[in-house]
C-alpha cells in the first residue's frame, strides 16, 4: 500500500510504499526491514563494547539470541492482552504480520529472559543490563521509523510546522472516533503530531547522553536505571498525545503511560540508593574471560622472555615493541613494557655475558679461580 504523506507547515509531500520488495507474491515490508536494521546496529554496538562492561562476548551470543526471540514473543503477548478488539482465532493472535507489537512488552521480555540466560551463561547481570539498555535506545530510535512507513503511532491534531497528514492517518481517525479516550477530539483531515518522530529523537538523544556516561558510572546498573528513567519520562508525555494507545480494560487509562510513570518512580528510588552506596567507592570492571585469554596468548607469543638466550638487544627491543602494539590492538588496559636503552660500550660485554645465561658465566669464572690457586701453590713451593 502506498501513502501520500504531507507536511503542510513545511511544504513537503512524500510518497511512501509499505512494501520494500515483492518476490513471487511474497511481500517484504519496510517495517520489518527497519526494525531488523535497528536490531543489527544495537547488536554491533553491544558486541563492540562488551569489554567495557566486563562481559565475555563469546557467551553474550547465547544471551542475545534468547533475549531477542523472547522480546518479540512478549511484545506480541503484551499487545494481544491489551488490544481493544477480539481475535477470531489463535492464528490471528500469533500472526505478527497483521501488526501489533508493544515496545514495553519487548523490553520486559528481553530483560527477564535475557537475565535468565545470563545466569545460565554466568554473565554478570547488572553490567549486562547496562550494555543492553544502550542497545535498546539504538534499536528504538531507528525502529520507530517503521511506524512512519506504516503511518501509525501518531498523535492528536497540531498546528506545529511538522504536523503530518495522509490517507492512513485520516482513515484510522475516522474509524476510531467512537473509541478515542474521553475528552479527546480529533479532526481526521487535519495534521497530527508525528509522535513516532518524537520518540525516535528522544531515544537517540538518550543514547548519546548515556553513552558519554559509561566511563563515569559509579555502580553497575546505573546505565540501566538511567535508561528506564530517560525512556519512561519521554514515553509518559508522548503516550499522552497518541490516539492509538492500548487501554486497560474500560478504565480509559493508557497502559504504557502507567507503566512508564511507575517504572520512573521505582528506578529513581533505586538510583538514589545506588549512588549513596557507591559514594567514596571506585567501580571495578573485571576483564572478561575471553579477553584474559587473548592477553595471555599475546604475552606468550611476544613476551621478551620467550626469546632465545643468545638474542641480541635489537631483537629484544623489537619483541617488546611488537607485544605493546598487539596489546593496544586488543584494547586492553595492560601496562606497557619499557624499552631498554642501547648499552654503552663498557656495558656491552656484561650484556653479552648475561645473554649467554648463568650456566656459561659460572663456567667462565671457574678457570680464573683455578689459575689463581695454581699460582698460589707454586709460590708456596718456591718459598
Amino acid at each position: 500500500m502506498t501513502y501520500h504523506v504531507q507536511f503542510p507547515g513545511l511544504g513537503l509531500a512524500l510518497t511512501v510504499n509499505r512494501v520494500a520488495v515483492s518476490i513471487g507474491g511474497f511481500n517484504i515490508y519496510w517495517y520489518g526491514v527497519i526494525i531488523a536494521a535497528g536490531m543489527m546496529l544495537a547488536l554491533l554496538y553491544a558486541f563492540r563494547n562488551a569489554v567495557d562492561f566486563g562481559i565475555d562476548s563469546d557467551r553474550l551470543v547465547d544471551v542475545v539470541a534468547i533475549g531477542t526471540v523472547m522480546s518479540i514473543v512478549c511484545a506480541r503477548i503484551y499487545y494481544v492482552a491489551m488490544a481493544p478488539f477480539e481475535y477470531n482465532s489463535i492464528w490471528e493472535m500469533i500472526d505478527i504480520r497483521l501488526g501489533g507489537i508493544a515496545i514495553y512488552g519487548a523490553v520486559i521480555g528481553a530483560f527477564v529472559f535475557g537475565g535468565l540466560a545470563a545466569k545460565w551463561r554466568k554473565i554478570p547481570l547488572l553490567p549486562l543490563f547496562d550494555l543492553v539498555s544502550l542497545g535498546f535506545l539504538i534499536g528504538q530510535g531507528i525502529g520507530r521509523w517503521g511506524n512512519f512507513v506504516n503511518q501509525e503511532a501518531f498523535g492528536t491534531n497540531t498546528t506545529l510546522p511538522w504536523g503530518m497528514v495522509s490517507e492512513g492517518t485520516e482513515a484510522y481517525l475516522k474509524s476510531v472516533q467512537v473509541t478515542l479516550p474521553a475528552g479527546m477530539a480529533v479532526d481526521p483531515t487535519a495534521p497530527v503530531h508525528p509522535t513516532f518522530l518524537y520518540e525516535s529523537i528522544w531515544c537517540l538523544v538518550g543514547f548519546a547522553i548515556l553513552a558519554c556516561l559509561v566511563k563515569r558510572r559509579r555502580f553497575n546498573g546505573q546505565i540501566f536505571l538511567s535508561y528506564i528513567i530517560w525512556y519512561g519520562l519521554g514515553r509518559s508525555w508522548i503516550e499522552g498525545l497518541r490516539t492509538d494507545s492500548l487501554l486497560i480494560g474500560n478504565t480509559g487509562l493508557r497502559a504504557s503511560q502507567l507503566v512508564a510513570i511507575g517504572s520512573v518512580i521505582v528506578a529513581a528510588v533505586l538510583m538514589v540508593i545506588g549512588l549513596r552506596n557507591a559514594k567514596g567507592k571506585q567501580l571495578e570492571v573485571r576483564l572478561a574471560v575471553s579477553d584474559i585469554k587473548k592477553q595471555t596468548e599475546a604475552g606468550d607469543r611476544f613476551a621478551p622472555d620467550k626469546l632465545p638466550a643468545k638474542a641480541s638487544h635489537a631483537e629484544f627491543v623489537k619483541a617488546t615493541d611488537e607485544m605493546n602494539r598487539r596489546l593496544k590492538e586488543l584494547d586492553l588496559d595492560a601496562p606497557e613494557i619499557e624499552e631498554l636503552e642501547d648499552p654503552t660500550p663498557e656495558e656491552a660485554p656484561e650484556t653479552a655475558a648475561a645473554a649467554e645465561g648463568p650456566a656459561k658465566s659460572e663456567e667462565s669464572v671457574k678457570p680464573e679461580k683455578s689459575e689463581k690457586s695454581e699460582a698460589s701453590e707454586e709460590s708456596c713451593q718456591a718459598e
